[in-house]
């Protein structure tokens, strides 16, 4: 996967919220204004840094960049702090047959087969509802993070953290936070930093768990920057032109709520040697 959209139950709900606001009155009630540190064997992207985001195919990032964030199958652009991208909840869309022949234990079972995502109809979502599939999913999962660490890449994020709200009642949150703490010893023991990916109503349990900054879709757009940044240092927020819109991330730009590190891109996030391609930075 490359991208989350939004549920539309969040859109909803985002519509009651005003531009800016966080969004989680859970998030608003446990957030601090003196976040914890960082894991101190890892190191973080700089506060305000230019960053691009290439799920899309990798390409030579636009002048200023110094954070990249790429798929795990590609290699760090060697910019500066490059951070590794990780579908750790749900299979890769080429991946998703074979994995589920190898392991149909840990994919979600329907009468009718895996459980797929319905944003995502080539992806099956792990399931994480025991202790014993957790662990087997942490182990195949974790090759790949430490896969990172030997490539070069400073940091990983983890996606589909969310899965749990797609799983028709399969997997709790509870199971999928579990699992997330895992990930997070596992990069550190690699010497990476982790990044939680969206869940905005989560970021005080993950930070807990030992996330150390997030990577975040359209945060602006549905109110919910606020969730992030009052719990990590460093916050890296990409909006989309089919939701915010050229115009808007312009507006959005001169914002006191917006992140330090904002851009826009493309939702299909392709190369700028593609039809479609947009990068702007804030």
């Amino acid at each position: 996967m490359t991208f989350r959209t939004v549920p539309a139950f969040l859109l909803a709900a985002a519509a009651l919220v005003l531009t800016g606001c966080a969004a989680s009155g859970e998030g608003e009630a446990a957030t601090s204004a003196h976040p914890a540190p960082a894991h101190p064997a890892v190191a973080l992207p700089a506060a305000g840094a230019r960053f691009d985001y290439q799920l899309g195919g990798a390409y030579t990032p636009p002048e200023g960049v110094t954070v990249v964030e790429r798929d795990r199958t590609s290699e760090p652009s060697g910019a500066g702090y490059d951070i590794c991208y990780v579908n750790g909840f749900q299979t890769q869309p080429d991946a998703s047959k074979a994995f589920a022949a190898e392991h149909p234990e840990l994919v979600v079972q329907t009468p009718d087969g895996p459980l797929v995502d319905e944003g995502w109809p080539d992806e099956y979502i792990f399931d994480t509802s025991t202790e014993d599939k957790r662990e087997s999913l942490a182990a195949i999962v974790g090759t790949w993070i430490r896969g990172c660490a030997d490539s070069g890449f400073s940091a990983v994020e983890i996606d589909n953290l969310d899965s749990y709200t797609r799983s028709d009642g399969a997997l709790s949150v509870k199971d999928n936070l579990a699992l997330a703490a895992d990930y997070a010893r596992i990069a550190h023991d690699a010497g990476l930093a982790i990044a939680q990916k969206n869940t905005a109503d989560q970021s005080v349990e993950l930070k807990a768990a030992g996330y150390d900054f997030a990577v975040t879709e359209s945060c602006f757009q549905f109110s919910e920057c606020e969730s992030y940044t009052d719990v990590y240092p460093v916050v890296l927020d990409i909006e989309y032109t089919d939701e915010l819109g050229e115009d808007a991330f312009g507006r959005a730009c001169s914002s006191s709520e917006r992140p330090q590190t904002m851009i826009l891109r493309d939702h299909s996030l392709v190369t700028p040697d593609d039809d479609g391609y947009v990068y702007r930075s804030c």
